[in-house]
């Protein structure tokens, strides 16, 4: 009888997962308590049932979406992403964070280097924050003195980000004191590039409207060139890195008039 009872159990799981693949396709991301209350379960079930193996799911900041990205691109890149050099990431973050001050207005974008940077601002610091990348808002909600502005539109997510013409007209009405930039390749005569290229025109909206742009990558960023290139170098006041393992790459963007402050130094 027990084990009928778990068959049956694991049969009711595997339907409501089906059916909650279909609700995102039709709907894209939901709010986990919506997506639950849809299923007629708790939260704590429909948790249980997405923290074993899933239909291509992902739970993120409180939403449930689907892992695959446009045809052709590898799942979910950001969850791929985040532990790859986890520790240069980390002094990168934390050295940028050092540049915040109290009653700074601040853009933070995407990306597996940025949520470091957020984890290490000084907790009573009173900020307003745009984002638009679920990873950061998520972090960000969790401080008492932090106005978050989170930009919506359409959710891609290989990078858990958004995008639409109403993000760009936000950033582009703004006034930002500094935006900390993102980037999966810095070259000498390239510039800045990314992967995906829905976030180029939001990261251009938020250089353009800020008083200092600042770009925080590790190391193994620099000398590297992505498809999508979005800012010359001559667009950031600074490079923030963790001191390169490689020197020849860093020598090349300081020979292209790149200045780069190394966590640590």
């Amino acid at each position: 009888m027990i084990q009928g009872d778990t068959a049956m159990g694991e049969a009711r799981r595997q339907d409501r997962l089906w059916r909650l693949v279909g609700m995102l396709r039709r709907t894209g991301p939901m709010r986990l308590g919506d997506a639950a209350a849809a299923l007629s379960v708790s939260t704590m079930t429909l948790r249980r049932d997405l923290s074993q193996p899933r239909h291509g799911l992902a739970l993120l900041g409180g939403h449930v979406l689907l892992q695959g990205g446009p045809p052709g691109e590898s799942p979910y890149a950001l969850e791929r992403e985040q532990d790859s050099h986890a520790a240069a990431k980390r002094l990168a973050g934390h050295h940028a964070a050092s540049l915040v001050e109290d009653g700074d207005t601040l853009f933070i974008d995407c990306g597996t280097t940025t949520p470091h940077l957020v984890e290490a601002l000084v907790p009573d610091l009173a900020l307003t924050v745009f984002c638009y990348a679920l990873n950061i808002a998520n972090l960000l909600s969790h401080r008492p003195r932090t106005q978050l502005l989170l930009l919506g539109g359409l959710f891609h997510p290989a990078s858990a980000s958004f995008a639409s013409d109403e993000v760009l007209a936000g950033l582009r009405r703004s006034r930002i004191d500094k935006a900390f930039v993102s980037a999966g390749g810095v070259e000498a005569a390239f510039g800045a590039s990314c992967a995906h290229a829905h976030e180029v025109p939001v990261k251009q909206a938020a250089i353009a409207s800020a008083r200092r742009a600042i770009l925080v990558v590790d190391d193994s960023k620099l000398g590297a060139c992505k498809p999508a290139g979005f800012a010359p170098l001559a667009a950031f006041e600074r490079i923030v890195t963790n001191p390169p393992r490689e020197a020849a790459a860093a020598d090349a963007l300081r020979r292209a008039g790149a200045r780069l402050d190394l966590a640590g130094d």
